[in-house]
């Protein structure tokens, strides 16, 4: 089942993350897909801040992996977008640490992904509002979308 949720600003974003945040695990997984500048680095810089990580976070595009530590759990950050499937820098270590992954355009390496994880997918509609849709794979993410959205 997917599920669509709209926010109307930036803070409406931070919030969302925040939320979703606490009902993280270790070892979760959340993939995110959409347009340059739909939200994608905003959504994590809000899920950070819930984690009580206080670096300044910016998109790990060409640094590929961002590892915050300083948090109540570690936060892998990661931006695939210059990655082609066949580069290996490791991504399915993330996977069984106990962190939380965070994957910017995770479509790109699909089939290295868990089975297990969120996706959310962002949608501009205009200058403020964004669609996301959010589409859980496995029991825990679907009880973390039922409990959230």
């Amino acid at each position: 089942m997917d599920y669509k949720y709209t926010v109307k600003s930036v803070q409406d974003t931070l919030e969302l993350a925040q939320n979703i945040e606490s009902e993280k695990f270790p070892g979760m997984t959340i993939c995110l897909n959409g347009d340059l500048g739909s939200g994608k680095t905003i959504f994590v810089k809000g899920f950070a801040s819930a984690l009580g990580i206080e670096d300044n976070i910016t998109s790990p595009t060409f640094n590929i992996v961002k590892e915050y530590v300083s948090g109540e759990m570690p936060l892998y950050h990661m931006d695939v977008y210059r990655i082609d499937d066949n580069s290996d820098f490791g991504v399915e270590d993330y996977f069984n640490k106990d962190g939380v992954c965070i994957i910017e355009w995770s479509e790109l390496i699909e089939d290295r992904l868990p089975q297990e994880r969120l996706d959310i997918y962002f949608r501009i509609v205009d200058e403020n509002t964004r669609v996301l849709v959010f589409k859980p794979f496995g029991i825990k993410y679907e009880e973390l979308c039922d409990s959230v959205l």
